[in-house]
């Protein structure tokens, strides 16, 4: 069995405190956990739901970042850049990925077995003190979290172990191979589609996961499958449900208190101060205070905003931007090309909260992180659509209603494009849309182009010396190292390592 599958069990025979926390606890037995002491009550159930949604808040190797931080992903892309290799992006482009890479090609693996353990062992035995409707909806959330940690590793890692028995049925002295990506898949269809019928059709205002997050994520896997069709016929049915709409205020998607009223976001990673906070450094400080520059829109993001586009100001500082045009942070944020700051880069506006007037490292801020939002479901339709029956009028208004929300205003697309016409613009318009969203890296592997756009990409124009590498086995990144050297002969390392 897969050496990360055994040091999760060890993290859930520690206790089942461990579903409330991402600490390891001593017990007694090491080996075994007493039906005495859990699965006797629903409270246990809720314990151990609680504890696979707390997974989103676990670190990645840098200790104080959060892995599910959505942003930290553009530094993977042609989006953004960091000056100090947060979640190990700048390594990953600069240097290249390696079996030793630190960052989230080290997390995102260990991280995902260790929740996917978690919800085996809840799906396997919440059935023993929940009857009903809370079970149905229970087992529900099971199999979306499930779906979503395994449909990572398929996106990251292409070909890994596939582990669903309850941990504690397992030997932890045999190994376990690799099962082919396409059945990894299969398992988060069954999973996504077990969601979707569980789930309950309301919107989303909790942090539970609802119906349609459900159908969302399937969306994005059948996307990433190139199933067009029925992605369009998926997202069709989250439009015509009607629980969502967009925000007529784009940016406060993104900061409290005005997120806990938006209709658009369908999942997210929550947060609330003062008791579950971001950690060590406040958002504020951590992308925009003088000194870090963690994530800088590179001029190429920049470049790809049309003329009069407000989402550029809305999600990026420009010169001339602070305490003299309104933003809250004397001394505190950067103005591209003056003082500390570069010409080239352009600090984070997005995530921030505009009344926020001292953004040091002891902020406790707790904006949720939104993984999906509504106007990803239009996009991804047109983007179905289009690649399967071409550009006709639900195209074109789904991408046009996204362009002209309230506060954002942009005109619509001009008639008359073809297929293709109609491919590039919708790239743009997620590329826009989603800037600092964690989405463009993701997009552009699927897309079959980024080793073009990526391979030899020059972050700052004024640094021209420093490119960034990317080779087309990172299609699938490396297992780490530690884990092949734990699990030889079975595990076997991923093409081109």
């Amino acid at each position: 069995m897969n050496t990360t599958t055994k040091y999760i069990v060890l993290l859930i025979l520690a206790g089942t405190t461990l579903f409330t926390a991402c600490k390891k606890l001593d017990v007694t037995p090491p080996d075994k956990i007493s039906t005495n002491i859990f699965w006797t009550s629903p409270g246990d159930a809720d314990l151990a739901l609680t504890g696979i949604y707390n997974r989103f808040y676990c670190p990645s190797t840098e200790g104080y970042i959060p892995q599910y931080m959505p942003f930290w992903w553009d530094n993977y892309s042609d989006n953004s850049y960091t000056r100090h290799n947060i979640a190990g992006a700048q390594q990953a482009l600069t240097a290249g990925l390696t079996p030793t890479s630190s960052g989230f090609a080290a997390s995102y693996y260990s991280n995902g077995y260790i929740s996917i353990a978690a919800a085996n062992y809840f799906l396997a035995n919440v059935d023993k003190v929940l009857t009903g409707d809370k079970l149905k909806q229970y087992k529900g959330e099971g199999f979306f979290l499930r779906g979503f940690f395994y449909f990572e590793l398929a996106e990251l890692y292409g070909n890994v172990p596939l582990v669903t028995e309850d941990p504690f049925t397992i030997d932890y002295k045999s190994t376990r191979a690799k099962s082919p990506r396409a059945d990894i898949l299969k398992l988060v269809e069954s999973d996504f589609d077990s969601a979707i019928a569980y789930l309950p059709d309301v919107k989303y205002t909790t942090g539970h996961a609802v119906k349609a997050a459900a159908q969302g994520y399937k969306v994005r896997m059948l996307l990433f499958e190139q199933r067009w069709a029925e992605a369009a016929t998926l997202a069709q049915e989250v439009i015509d449900d009607g629980l969502f709409s967009l925000n007529t205020h784009y940016p406060s998607n993104f900061y409290k208190p005005d997120q806990k009223s938006s209709p658009e976001i369908m999942f997210s990673v929550q947060f609330q101060a003062p008791t579950i906070t971001h950690g060590q450094k406040s958002l504020a400080a951590l992308l925009s205070g003088p000194g870090w520059w963690d994530v800088q829109g590179t001029q190429d993001m920049i470049d790809e905003y049309e003329p009069g586009d407000p989402r550029k100001t809305m999600t990026f500082f420009m010169p001339g931007d602070g305490p003299a045009q309104g933003w809250p942070y004397p001394g505190q944020v950067g103005n591209p090309g003056t003082g500390e700051w570069e010409n080239g880069f352009y600090p984070a506006k997005k995530w921030l909260d505009p009344t926020v007037t001292n953004p040091t490292d002891a902020l406790l801020d707790d904006q949720d992180y939104v993984l999906l939002r509504y106007a990803d479901i239009k996009l991804m339709y047109a983007e179905a659509q289009n690649e399967a029956a071409g550009p006709d009028a639900s195209v074109y208004q789904q991408v046009n209603e996204v362009r002209a929300r309230p506060g954002v205003n942009m005109p619509a697309l001009p008639a008359g494009l073809t297929q293709d016409d109609m491919r590039q613009r919708i790239r743009h318009e997620r590329r826009v849309e989603f800037a600092l969203e964690g989405l463009r890296y993701f997009d552009l592997r699927r897309w079959g182009i980024a080793t073009q756009k990526l391979n030899g990409f020059v972050q700052n124009p004024l640094n021209p010396g420093v490119t960034t590498l990317y080779k087309d086995n990172y299609a699938f990144w490396p297992i780490q190292q530690t884990e092949i050297d734990r699990n030889k002969p079975v595990l076997i390392q991923n093409d081109g390592y």
